[in-house]
Formats: structure tokens, C-alpha cells, sequence
């Protein structure tokens, strides 16, 4: 991959670590409940995890069809599921539930799963993923394994760099939250950044039909 898509793999995570409905405002919640920023701190490693296993699949998914999908025919699938999902999310105010606060580690990266899958996080990688070139064989198959490998150097790098950004972003917020702004406000921030968000998806989604390369 290009600057271009490091820089927007870095981005998407700060994004998905601004939005409350991904992670700091169930971590802030928490950190309220039992009255410690530990708390608040302790909740931002599974989230990660739950958002990273979100993000590798879609991210896998992406790397399959890579190799065996026409380029433009996996470009124009990619943008119709994201302009798709963009207009369901803009008529849809729902988000995933949970059952309690009582959570321990696996609940949360459970939890942090469902919200990252919900809300297409994945999905709005896709166009910087096609800009990655797709793993083929050469001419000369003892290269091969090589390729293989350093492609999927390239994939958990990508995973890896935006998870850090979304950790890195949520407990920013989190803790500025939890020991200075309060929640207050959380029920019209969510409203716009959800907005926000479907309305990016969309764009994405006619970003990836239109940006060949």
C-alpha cells in the first residue's frame, strides 16, 4: 500500500476511537460504575481486541477475493456494499444491545466485535485494501511463498496499524471524558457521528467505484 492508505488506515482508527458507539462510551460508563479510571483503562485492551478481529476479517475476506475476483468486478461488489450498507445505517438509529455492565474480558471483546461489525468499520477499508496489490504467484513458483508471505505482512500491518490508532484514540477520549467533560451531551454527539458515519459509507462507496488504479 501507498502513503495515501497508511495515512487513511491511521484516520479510520482515530474515527472509530472518536465514535462513542464503538468503545469509550461503554469504557466511560464502566469507569462511572465502579468509580476508578482503571476501570476505564482496563475496558480499552479488549475493545481493541473485538474491533481487530472485526477489522482482520473483513481484511481477510478483502485479500481472498483479491485472488479471485476480476479487479474491477471485487472494486464495484466493495462499493455497492458500502454505498449499501451506508443507506441502511442512514434509515437505521439501532445499535447492537448488551445484556448488562457486569462484563469481564471476553464479554467486552464480544461486545466490541459486534459493535465494530455493526457498524461496517471493516468495510470502509476496502478502498484503501484494493489499492494493495493482491497476491499472485509468478512465473517462477519458488517465489511464490515469498509473495505470500510478505503480503500478509502487509495485511496484519494494516490490521495492526489502524487497531493502534483506535486504541490509542479511544482512551484519549475515554479518560478526558470520565474525569473532565461527563455525559452530558453523549445522546446528540452519537446522533451525529452515526449520521456521519452512514454518509461517509456511502461516499466510500462511490470513492471505490471510481477510484481505479
Amino acid at each position: 500500500m501507498d502513503t495515501i492508505s497508511w495515512w487513511g488506515m491511521l484516520g479510520l482508527g482515530a474515527y472509530h476511537g472518536i465514535n462513542p458507539g464503538m468503545g469509550w462510551l461503554f469504557a466511560v460508563a464502566l469507569g462511572m460504575q465502579e468509580k476508578r479510571r482503571s476501570a476505564v483503562i482496563g475496558a480499552l485492551f479488549p475493545m481493541a481486541l473485538g474491533h481487530a478481529i472485526s477489522i482482520g476479517i473483513v481484511v481477510l475476506v478483502i485479500a481472498l477475493a483479491q485472488q479471485q475476483l476480476p479487479k474491477d468486478v471485487l472494486r464495484i461488489a466493495c462499493a455497492v456494499v458500502l454505498f449499501g450498507f451506508g443507506v441502511y445505517k442512514f434509515f437505521s438509529a439501532r445499535h447492537p444491545k448488551w445484556v448488562g455492565m457486569r462484563v469481564n474480558f471476553k464479554d467486552l471483546t464480544i461486545w466490541s466485535f459486534l459493535m465494530a461489525s455493526a457498524h461496517g468499520a471493516g468495510l470502509m477499508l476496502a478502498p484503501l485494501l484494493l489499492r494493495m496489490p493482491a497476491a499472485e504467484a509468478s512465473a517462477h513458483m519458488h517465489h511464490a511463498p515469498a509473495s505470500m508471505a510478505d503480503n500478509a505482512t502487509m495485511l496484519l500491518s494494516a490490521v495492526g496499524v489502524h487497531t493502534l490508532s483506535f486504541f490509542v484514540v479511544t482512551g484519549v477520549v475515554a479518560v478526558i471524558v470520565y474525569e473532565v467533560v461527563g455525559l452530558a451531551l453523549l445522546r446528540k454527539a452519537w446522533f451525529n457521528l452515526d449520521l456521519l458515519w452512514s454518509i461517509a459509507l456511502m461516499i466510500a462507496g462511490v470513492v471505490t467505484l471510481f477510484w481505479k488504479h
